[in-house]
């Protein structure tokens, strides 16, 4: 039997990787009863039966009509699903459920857009010289961008009412203490921020390149994410109420939506509950605090601390007291199981420490997994920074002062984000996603 070309070989593991991340938002779909698919458990975002058409014309969009030219399947709906929404003046989307097409149409859609993506990959050429066909690049940015989406409908469906999604087991939440806290030394280096060639990498999105070595004095890290425990100690001390702590506009903003407490906490009598995809359970005190970046911010001004730089979680991440940098915190290996909680393995996060294996070289826990990290970092461009031109807003329409950066990973984040070069961003009071922090001493 003839091997496969490397052309072929490389079509064939493109077919399965989208297929494969098909699968997984397919799956997403499933949970949501078929009366809640127009609903909207998040305000600032669009309503669910959006993303059942996003995808595909996503796809359609940059690979058929972008990357090879050829008419719309359906330019209606190739417009209505190509983008989604995050408002920054404060406007909320109003549109009303019935300004979607009904589902069975949205499905039809689906269903030849993703015929005839499939069939744009069978022909394509993959050693072309246009560089968006060129060793699959626009079917890498469909895959990437269907990937990052299974996290952003995990965590909207988190949001929907437990009676309008299909229910799953539940593991008993681990309620045992977690290590004690501690702060490491991470002596002054370099850190390179941004796309470099050992990631060995095969796809990068456009605010990752122009790679940067920046400088970082000495510093102390937290080994673990804050937890539900030490944030529970921080509310105690009035921290919700201490006007110093916070910023003109996340005070306003506390006092005006009247939060207290985390998003995904709850109140049970006397005690603290909190809000996983299935059920509510009693707060497991060694688990990551999900909360928004001006939480978090309020927090280490509290504590006398800081959130880290870009450049400092670099350097705890993937620096070494040699001088090296390491592709993932534990070094070169490429993402398993046993090195942190990402990859879908699991719907919640775990014990802070969990995974040892994955310790960076300084011996900090969880850089990568069971929760994206917030940083001091407005999100802005590298120098020299070039947008892709086949989608030029992707990052530049965020490069307006109101986004901050993440790094690390959350338990729904595909192990492919796990790059060191991978760049989040959300905005400072935006408290629905899969979001903790650790604090630093400068």
């Amino acid at each position: 039997m003839s091997k496969a070309s490397p052309n072929q070989s490389l079509r064939l593991s493109l077919a399965a990787e989208l297929n494969q991340a098909r699968s997984l938002t397919d799956a997403l779909f499933q949970l949501v009863r078929p009366e809640a698919i127009a609903d909207r458990p998040v305000p600032e975002r669009h309503r669910i039966i959006f993303y059942q058409g996003h995808f595909e014309a996503f796809d359609w969009n940059m690979i058929g009509r972008q990357a090879f030219g050829l008419d719309s399947i359906q330019e209606e709906l190739d417009r209505l699903f190509a983008f989604g929404i995050d408002p920054v003046d404060g406007r909320l989307p109003d549109e009303p459920p019935d300004a979607w097409p009904p589902i069975s149409e949205i499905l039809r859609y689906q269903s030849a857009s993703r015929s005839a993506v499939d069939d744009c990959l069978a022909r394509a050429d993959l050693k072309s010289s246009n560089p968006l066909l060129n060793q699959g690049f626009m079917f890498r940015v469909a895959i990437e961008h269907r990937l990052m989406h299974a996290e952003t409908l995990a965590y909207l469906l988190h949001w929907l009412d437990y009676d309008r999604k299909t229910t799953a087991p539940f593991p008993v939440a681990d309620l045992s203490p977690g290590p004690p806290p501690r702060r490491v030394d991470i002596p002054a280096g370099q850190s390179t921020l941004g796309f470099t060639k050992d990631l060995k990498a095969p796809f990068g999105w456009d605010n990752e390149f122009q790679p940067q070595v920046v400088a970082v004095p000495a510093f102390s890290m937290d080994a673990y994410n804050v937890t539900n425990a030490q944030f529970l100690e921080f509310m105690r001390a009035g921290g919700y109420e201490d006007r110093s702590l916070w910023d003109a506009d996340s005070w306003t903003w506390i006092q005006s939506k009247e939060i207290r407490h985390p998003k995904f906490w709850s109140a049970r009598g006397s005690r603290w509950g909190i809000r996983t995809m299935f059920a509510e359970a009693p707060l497991p005190v060694a688990w990551p605090v999900y909360v928004s970046h001006a939480e978090a911010t309020a927090y280490a001004r509290w504590a006398g601390r800081s959130l880290p730089t870009e450049a400092q979680f670099h350097r705890a991440a993937f620096g070494t007291p040699h001088g090296e940098e390491r592709i993932y915190p534990w070094g070169g290996a490429p993402p398993s199981s046993g090195r942190g909680n990402f990859n879908f393995k699991q719907w919640n996060p775990a014990r802070v420490g969990s995974y040892p294996a994955g310790d960076s070289a300084f011996g900090i826990a969880d850089l990568v997994g069971n929760g994206w990290e917030w940083t001091s970092t407005i999100f802005e461009p590298f120098p020299g920074f070039k947008p892709f031109p086949f989608y030029a807003g992707y990052s530049a329409n965020f490069f307006d002062g109101h986004h901050y950066l993440l790094k690390g990973a959350s338990p729904r984040t595909a192990a492919s984000f796990l790059r060191r070069s991978f760049r989040n961003w959300f905005q400072p009071h935006y408290a629905n996603i899969y979001a903790t922090f650790r604090c630093v001493d400068n």
